[in-house]
Order: structure tokens, then C-alpha cells, then sequence
């Protein structure tokens, strides 16, 4: 069997095997490992003195690991096992590889758990005599000393790391275990630390490395007292004190770094706040770190590719934990005086250190202490709002604080912008902005006339080195100033705006537009640099209130925009085609004298070139050149046709201009539209793509001439000369979309285009909306892409209302046909299920438009009654569909509405009078098709009267329930009351649902929701 076993697990895992024979390798193990007895031959050949290969006896060991870890082995078993692999452990003299190590730890670890309360409480002395006495321990079985500090941390690791999940079971067990150790073996392990610690320089260097790492593990939950003995703290600073030239991989490092970080988790122990300041003070903490950035390796080294950043951040994490606590102590309620002076005083050593690493050049440094500067600063905002102040000793911190903020914020001399291979490195440069942005706005809290003054003195005195000639700042120095100028904003317009009433709104408003005056006369836009480019149009477009009341500077930055857009690198050239927009459309008041200039300005890039996927031509606007793609360019592009349409729709260009730039700018996309029709139609897709691309131009240049919706109470088109000119754009984009319906790309750009023409054509597109409808809702439409037509349709019907009806009762059969046709579709995964329930959805709606907007007879006019069926039985079964509450809700909704509609006069409760429908016989039909829905609903599987979303479709339904009773009267009454009995109400639950009935309406909702409530109960 042995044989066996070894032959198959060589099989497995030779690259070289034939797949077939692999299979049959593997599938041999997996049966292995599931018989209750396979892992005895695994441990035979594991511990077998002819050892075979490596990979035989890490998977042999594995095998026997996983079944002790199952809990599965009896006790006898557990023994053999125990026996076996101790006898292997005495006599092995060579280390084994690192892989069969770490499986021979854990098998161990996993028999401590099983064993050590009853059955193996000499556990922790049997390794420990395998490793030797005091005397020779680390350096008489240096194989056997590694094996029990492995153990060691490995125990740790299954027993008390808090960051592993437990069940409350593992919890309980593990918690026996820590305190069985407490009591039976920790002063003997701590012996053991004592006698490698003292004995250090002796061994291997990675044993001693061991030994502080299982101490750093054990002391959270051991006595304090164990590891703050005088020998371990002794050999502790010795060893994180250790001088000289060496790697950050090298033993000695290793072993100072892990000394470094047992004072740090020493220092992290859970204790009371005297303790822990006397703690700090005890391993005298400031020393130790004073001597390490002392160090050459932190000081001469620093600026140099020797500096050891390893160290610097295994430092920053121990300053970072014990400013921690220092803050967690001088926060706590009720601190004596004694203890928050001391506290305070080491805070006052430490605040430097932890700058010291917060300005570190290396992030990965700077991040260590962000935490407890984050502290550290909470602290002082809540210190300062209860007392009205920060009080002296934490206020000359503040400014230090703030300063290396500032200063952590600029890019340091070594990154460069924009490269290729830079991309991650500026992407994590920007996440840490980010965070230091967040300890900035925590300095402004706490002191808002210190924020206010150094960030001003950075941002000014940065630009007025501009003027001198020998002192010019760098592009570094700018980009930091331009940051903080934009994120200063934050502050200054914080009450609403930076003005108020034509002046300043604050210090902050008034600091930051002499900036912006500064900036803008400053010729800082002529940098060659492309952060500061962006900086400064970013700037522009954010502060932009500045120019409404500054318009003499308008035409300075206006020119530095056009500049801007024709830009040769690509980043800047793309994100200046989006805010040259956003700048236009904000002051566009202010631009009607120059709006000719504007355009001709932009006009070269007015040229729609589609480009498919592959292309590379390096000239184009929209070519794909440093990492933007043609989408992505044709997207940025789009806001130029925008900004055209804002710069000449404004009141101040003349009629005339109007036209005029409409017309320049529309005709040559609409020409293009029919130039590259026939070979689109004939497949093209290029010439496809372009046309997607030209309608999707017209859109966006409409809705920047007008972006007004139907409906809406203020404003309209624009004069019907502008209008006239979309016209022929209108009807360039139903031609293509009736030639291309079939394609998905031109339905999205012409649904773009229609959205928006409607905002610059107003009623002058409705003669075309059967034409548009016949191409948006093809045969070929998703219900997704029905449903986003539907809702704009919606928006046609409510804001052309009065002009509407001839169209709508043309087009409505069609139109409905459609939709009935998609709720029918067969579904086949979660999207179309959602892309249904939209569909549903906006199908309701369109219907309530129609009938809240006085068109309901539309529904059933000559041209209509042949889908009259179907419109009617696709409303009653979304109503009884408990799966989608919100169409449910709906539909009851639209039924109400209908039945309020044709019902005809209210008939008073318990009259005789006859019903008198607008429509014959609708009485009839409302008893027939609607009055028993409520009753199917609450009968529908999947029904639920407790979920939220349902509660609203009961009320629907009882609303509904109470129109009907009004429009049908005693006939409805009758058998609402046989419906009632038959479900088991008596006299008095009767008299009180009519008697609720005969109220209001929005009594009659709640009291069926609770009546449908109790019945389901």
C-alpha cells in the first residue's frame, strides 16, 4: 500500500504526467483522504527513515494534519500520532524544508487542542526538553529550539488570534485552553524567552527572531509582568538598538525588526490609563525610538537608495500605537491630574517622532501614522469645542501638524506626471491626498483662522514667485499650491457661495478671491506643464461664481480655454472639452458679444470622424492615443457641441447669430447623416457608427441651444427661427433610424436625439412621433429600451396634452401592441427579469398619464377598441401579482382611475339609484372584471400582508374597492357583503367594513390593510 500511495501522489503532481493517468492519481488521493484509516499509511511513509520524495511527504503529512483537524481520530489514534511524530521530531538533526515545517507546526498545534487538557499536559516540556536545558537551548538542537517556538506562535494562532472567526463553541474551547496555559506552563515558556534572549549573540539569529515573535503574539493575554521582565527588556533593547550596514533582509534586521515590534504589541496590551502611561514610560519607549531615527539607517541613509524602510515603517507602527494610546488615555473621562501630566508629556516627545514618519518620503511610512494622527487631531477638535479653545500646550502642536500636512501633499521629487508606468503610483499618490484632505478639514475645525492663514500664505506666496525671476516655483511647488487653492473651496463656500449679496461671504471667500485674482493675472495658464493646465481650467470651472462678478477677466480665461481644447497632450485636450462646457454654460449670460468668436474659435473640432477599434490615426481628435480610447474621446467631444449650443442660445446673441451658428454647425452633421445612409444600410460599420455618432451630435448640440422638457412651468423652446433650423436635424435622424432600426447602437443615440430635440422643436415634433415610434420600438427593441421610450413618451403626452390627442389615437394601438408583445417574452435569467418588471412599470405609467391628463377616451375610441381586451387583461394581472409589488400597485392605481373615469356620477351609500356609466354598460364590466381582484391578490401564492411594498398594493386595491362601491352602488354593496361572509366575517366585522367604506378614502386604506392584516394572521 505504502508503494501504492507514493506512486500515485508522484503521479499527481509530475507536471510531465499524461492528463488521463493524472485523474485517476487524483481521484485515488481524494478516496484516501475520505477513509477513516488512510491517513496510518501516510504517517508510516512520512516518518519512514528511507524518506521519500519531498512532495510525497508534504502531501502524506497533509493527509494526516487534515484528519486530525476533522476531530474525527479517536484517542488511541490521537497517541499513535502524537508518538510518532514526537519520535520523528527527536530525531531529526536537519531542518526540513519551510513547507513540511509549517504542516508538521500545524499537525502539532491541531494534537495540542485535542490533547493538552487531559491527555498531553507535558505538551509545552516534552519540546522544550527536545530543544535543551538553559544552558544550550539554541545552540545544542538548533532544529528542535525552532520546531517549539513555531509551535509556540502556531498556538497562539489557533487559540487566541482575535482576528481569526470562532464559533461560540471554538471560543469557549479556546479560552479553556489559554487558561490552562496561564496556570500550568506560561512562566516556564517565558523561562525558555529568557534563556534565548540572554544567550542572543550566540545562535542563529532566526531563532532569536522567533522567539520575540511569539512574544509579541503571547503578551495580549499573559501577565504583563512575564514580559516586562529586566532580562527580556534588556536583551529587547539591545537587540532593536543593533548598529551597522545591513540588509533589510539580512538576519540582524530581521530579528531588530521583530524587537521593534514586541514593543509595539507590548505597548498595545489592553490596561488602565496610569498603567499604560507607566508602561510607556517603564520601556522607556522615546528612547528607543529617538536611538532608531538616530540611526544611520533612518538619518544618513535616508535620502539615499540605502534607506531602510522596512525599519522606518516597523518604527512608524510603534509610534503610531503609542500615540494611540496616549490619546485613548488624555480622552478618557475623569483622568487624574497626575496621569493626563505625564501623558501630556509624552505626547509633547512623541507628537515629533510621529511627524517625523508623517513626512516621511516613502507613503507606505506616512500611511503607518495616519491613524493616530487622525486621533490625535479628534482629540484636539473635542477638546477645543468643550473648552472654546485648544489649550496652549495642544495649540503650539497644531501648527507643525498642519505644516507637514501641507508639505505631504505636494508630489516629491522623484514622481513624475502623467507616464505610463507612473499610473499606479500617481492613482495611490491621489487615494493618500485623499486621507490628508481629511486631516486638513480636522485642523480647520478645530482652528479655522490657523487654516485659513497658512493655507493662504502657501497659495499666495507660490504665486507671487512667479514674478521672480531667480525664485519661480516649480511645476511641484504649483500643483500644490492649485490643490489646496481647490480644496480651500470647501471652507469658503461652505455658507452658499463665496459671495453674499455682491460681497464676500466670509474671510475664507474673500482670502480666496484675491487668490483667484492672483491666478488669473498671473498668466499661470501659459505653465507648459499639464497639471497646471488642468489645475487651473478645474479651478476656473469650480470658482466660476468669481467671473459673474469679475466678467473683465472672462475673455483672459476664455482664451486660455481655446488654447486648452486644442491642447496637444491628450489628457489635458480631452478634460478641457468637458470643462470649457461647464465654464460656457455658467456664464454663457455673459458671452452673448463674443459667442461668433466662440465657435469659429472651436469649430475645427466640430468634425465628427468615427473611429472603430482598431484604428490609430494619431492626428484625429478622437484617435486613441495615451491610454484614451475613441469612445472616450467621442464622449469628451460631445461637450463641445454642447458648449457651442449654450454659448449661442443665450438672450444677449442676436436672432440672427442664432441661426447662423445653428445653422453651421447642424447642416454639415445632417448632410453627413444621408452621405453615409446607403452604406450603412448595405452593413458599413464605419459608416454605422459614424451616423450613431452624427445623431448623437445633434442631441447633444439641441440640448445645449435649449434644455427645456414639455411640461415643465417656466421656459420653452427657442424662437421658432432656431427651431426651423432642428427641423431638417429631426428629420436627417428619423430617416437613418427607419433605415437602421434594426441596430441597437443607432435606437440608443436616436433615443439621445429625441430626448433632446423635443426641448429645441416643442409641438413641431409631434407630426414625426409615428415615424420615431415605428423606429425606437422595432421589432428589435429590448424591453429595457421600450421601457426608457415609455418614459419619455410619458413626458410628450403630459407636456403636448392640448395637441396631442389626433397623434396619440394613431399611434397608440401600435405602440401598445409592442409592449404587449415584450411583457409576453419568455424570461431567462435575472436581467430580463428586472428589464420586465421596468417595462411593466412605465407601461403603467404611460397609461396614467394618458388618463390623469384628460386623454382616457382614447383608450377606447374607433381606432383603439380592438386592443381594449388586452390593455385590460394585461392591468388585472400585473394587479394580482404578488411578485412585483410596485406594477401591482400600479395597476390598481390605473383601475381606480379608469373606474373613476367611465363609472359615471358617485351614487350614495346605501341609495337605490342606478348606476349611469360614461361608457354603456360599464357597470356591468367593472362588476365582472375588477371588483373581485382585491380577493384574488389576497388569494395569490407568494402573497405576504406583513412585507412593506405589499401594504401599499392592499391600500391601492381597498382604494379601488371604495370607488367602485360609488360608481356601482347597491348591486356592488350586495355582493362585496356575500364576498365578506364567504370568508367568514359576521354581522358586527360587516357593519364596521361598511361603515368604514362609507367614509373617506384614506380611512377605508388603512383600515382594509389592516383588516387584510388580521385575516392573514
Amino acid at each position: 500500500m505504502d508503494s501504492q500511495v507514493e506512486s500515485a501522489i508522484e503521479l499527481a503532481f509530475n507536471p510531465t504526467t499524461d492528463q488521463t493517468l493524472k485523474g485517476q492519481a487524483y481521484d485515488f488521493l481524494n478516496q484516501l483522504r475520505s477513509d477513516d484509516n488512510g491517513w496510518q499509511v501516510c504517517l508510516a511513509l512520512f516518518i519512514r527513515p528511507q524518506s521519500p520524495s519531498e512532495v510525497v511527504r508534504l502531501v502524506c503529512l497533509e493527509i494526516v494534519n487534515n484528519a486530525v483537524q476533522m476531530q474525527k481520530l479517536g484517542q488511541y489514534s490521537l497517541q499513535y500520532i502524537k508518538e510518532s511524530l514526537m519520535g520523528y521530531a527527536a530525531g531529526s538533526q536537519e531542518a526540513d524544508s519551510p513547507a513540511i515545517q509549517n504542516k508538521l507546526t500545524q499537525t502539532l498545534t491541531y494534537l495540542f487542542t485535542s490533547l493538552y487538557s487531559d491527555d498531553w499536559a507535558s505538551f509545552f516540556d516534552d519540546f522544550k526538553a527536545l530543544a535543551g536545558d538553559g544552558s544550550e537551548i539554541g545552540t545544542a538542537n538548533p532544529v528542535a529550539t525552532m520546531l517549539y517556538l513555531r509551535i509556540v506562535g502556531s498556538i497562539h494562532d489557533e487559540i487566541a488570534d482575535v482576528m481569526i472567526p470562532r464559533t461560540p463553541q471554538e471560543q469557549k474551547r479556546s479560552n479553556d485552553l489559554k487558561d490552562m496555559i496561564r496556570a500550568r506552563d506560561v512562566k516556564k515558556i517565558a523561562v525558555t524567552w529568557q534563556e534565548i534572549l540572554s544567550r542572543w549573540r550566540q545562535m542563529d539569529l532566526s531563532i532569536v527572531e522567533l522567539c520575540l515573535r511569539s512574544i509579541a503574539k503571547w503578551v495580549s493575554w499573559i501577565d504583563i509582568s512575564i514580559v516586562i521582565d529586566r532580562n527580556i527588556q534588556s536583551a529587547l533593547l539591545e537587540i532593536a538598538g543593533q548598529q551597522g550596514s545591513f540588509s533589510s533582509e539580512s538576519k540582524e534586521a530581521k530579528a531588530r525588526d521583530a524587537a521593534i515590534d514586541t514593543f509595539t504589541e507590548t505597548v498595545g496590551k489592553k490596561m488602565g490609563s496610569n498603567d499604560k502611561i507607566e508602561l510607556i514610560r517603564y520601556l522607556n519607549l522615546s528612547g528607543i525610538v529617538g536611538q532608531l531615527i538616530a540611526s544611520p539607517a533612518l538619518s544618513e541613509l535616508r535620502a539615499t537608495p540605502h534607506y531602510d524602510t522596512d525599519l522606518a515603517e516597523t518604527v512608524a507602527k510603534l509610534v503610531n500605537n503609542v500615540v494611540f494610546d496616549i490619546v485613548k488615555v488624555l480622552d478618557t473621562d475623569g483622568l487624574d491630574e497626575q496621569t493626563a501630566e505625564k501623558a501630556n508629556g509624552s505626547l509633547r516627545i512623541f507628537v515629533p517622532y510621529l511627524l517625523r514618519f508623517f513626512a516621511d518620503e516613502y507613503d507606505e511610512i506616512c500611511s503607518a501614522v495616519i491613524p493616530s494622527l487622525t486621533d490625535l487631531l479628534t482629540m484636539f477638535r473635542r477638546q477645543s469645542k468643550s473648552k472654546g479653545g485648544l489649550p496652549a500646550d495642544y495649540a503650539e502642536m497644531l501648527r507643525p501638524i498642519l505644516d507637514a500636512i501641507i508639505t505631504k501633499m505636494k508630489y516629491d521629487e522623484t514622481s513624475s506626471w502623467g507616464e505610463e508606468d507612473e499610473g499606479t503610483d500617481e492613482a495611490e499618490f491621489e487615494e493618500l491626498r485623499k486621507r490628508l484632505y481629511v486631516l486638513q478639514q480636522t485642523v480647520a475645525a478645530v482652528d479655522e483662522r490657523l487654516y485659513i492663514g497658512m493655507l493662504s500664505d502657501v497659495i499666495v506666496t507660490t504665486f507671487s514667485r512667479l514674478d521672480t525671476p531667480n525664485e519661480k516655483p516649480n511645476w511641484r511647488d504649483l500643483d500644490l499650491a492649485m490643490h489646496e487653492m481647490y480644496l480651500f473651496g470647501e471652507l469658503a463656500v461652505r455658507n452658499g457661495g463665496l459671495y453674499q449679496k455682491s460681497a464676500p461671504s466670509s474671510e475664507a471667500s474673500q482670502r480666496l478671491l484675491d487668490m483667484m485674482a492672483k491666478m488669473v493675472d498671473s498668466g499661470l495658464a501659459s505653465h507648459p506643464h499639464p497639471a497646471i493646465q488642468l489645475q487651473h481650467m478645474e479651478i476656473c470651472v469650480r470658482y466660476v461664481q468669481f467671473f459673474e462678478h469679475n466678467p473683465g477677466s472672462i475673455p483672459k480665461v476664455l482664451e486660455t480655454f481655446v488654447n486648452f481644447v486644442h491642447s496637444t497632450h491628450p489628457k489635458v485636450r480631452l478634460r478641457s472639452w468637458y470643462l470649457f462646457q461647464r465654464f460656457v454654460r455658467h456664464l454663457r449670460a455673459q458671452l452673448g458679444n463674443v459667442a461668433s468668436t466662440v465657435v469659429r474659435a472651436v469649430g475645427d473640432l466640430l468634425v465628427v470622424k468615427a473611429e472603430m477599434p482598431d484604428d490609430k490615426d494619431e492626428d484625429d481628435v478622437s484617435s486613441e492615443d495615451n491610454g484614451q480610447s475613441a469612445d472616450a474621446a467621442f464622449t469628451s467631444q460631445l461637450y463641445l457641441f454642447e458648449a457651442v449650443g449654450c454659448v449661442a442660445s443665450t438672450s444677449a446673441v442676436p436672432l440672427e447669430t442664432k441661426v447662423t451658428i445653428a445653422k453651421s454647425v447642424i447642416e454639415p452633421l445632417s448632410s453627413d447623416i444621408y452621405h453615409h445612409l446607403h452604406a450603412a444600410k448595405n452593413g458599413d460599420a464605419r459608416s454605422c457608427l459614424q451616423i450613431h455618432h452624427l445623431i448623437m451630435a445633434l442631441g447633444t448640440i439641441a440640448n445645449g441651444f435649449s434644455d427645456w422638457t414639455p411640461g415643465a412651468t417656466s421656459g420653452g423652446p427657442p424662437p421658432s427661427e432656431v427651431s426651423q433650423e432642428f427641423v431638417g436635424a429631426s428629420e436627417a435622424v428619423v430617416v437613418a433610424l427607419e433605415a437602421l432600426k434594426q441596430s441597437s447602437d443607432i435606437r440608443t443615440a436616436a433615443r439621445h436625439a429625441f430626448s433632446r430635440l423635443m426641448g429645441v422643436l416643442g409641438s413641431n415634433i409631434l407630426p414625426q412621433l409615428p415615424r420615431w415610434i415605428d423606429g425606437l420600438l422595432s421589432s428589435a427593441s429590448s424591453n429595457d429600451e421600450m421601457a426608457m421610450f415609455l418614459r419619455t413618451l410619458a413626458q410628450v403626452v403630459y407636456g403636448f396634452k392640448a395637441e396631442i390627442y389626433s397623434i396619440l389615437d394613431t399611434l397608440l394601438s401600435p405602440l401598445l401592441q409592442r409592449v404587449f408583445a415584450g411583457v409576453a417574452l419568455p424570461i431567462s435569467g435575472t436581467d430580463d427579469e428586472i428589464q420586465l418588471r421596468e417595462l411593466k412599470q412605465q407601461y403603467l405609467n404611460f397609461i396614467l398619464v394618458i388618463l390623469n391628463n384628460d386623454l382616457g377616451s382614447v383608450l377606447v375610441s374607433p381606432a383603439n377598441q380592438a386592443i381594449f381586451d388586452n390593455f385590460i387583461t394585461t392591468v388585472t394581472r400585473f394587479a394580482c401579482d404578488p411578485s412585483d409589488p410596485q406594477s401591482a400597485r400600479l395597476a390598481f392605481s390605473t383601475l381606480n382611475r379608469i373606474s373613476a373615469l367611465w363609472g359615471g356620477p358617485d351614487i350614495a351609500i346605501n341609495s337605490d339609484a342606478a348606476p349611469a356609466p360614461a361608457l354603456p354598460g360599464f357597470d356591468g364590466f367593472i362588476i365582472s372584471q375588477f371588483a373581485s381582484l382585491p380577493w384574488t391578490l389576497l388569494s395569490a401564492p407568494g402573497f405576504n400582508a406583513r412585507d412593506a411594498q405589499m401594504r401599499s398594493v392592499v391600500q391601492e386595491a381597498a382604494a379601488l374597492q371604495w370607488t367602485i362601491l360609488r360608481k356601482v352602488g347597491g348591486q356592488y354593496q350586495r355582493q362585496l357583503e356575500g364576498d365578506l361572509r364567504d370568508l367568514g366575517a359576521g354581522d358586527d366585522a360587516i357593519r364596521s367594513y361598511f361603515g368604514s367604506m362609507s367614509g373617506d378614502v384614506v380611512g377605508f386604506r388603512k383600515f382594509f390593510a389592516g383588516f387584510v392584516q388580521q385575516a392573514k394572521a
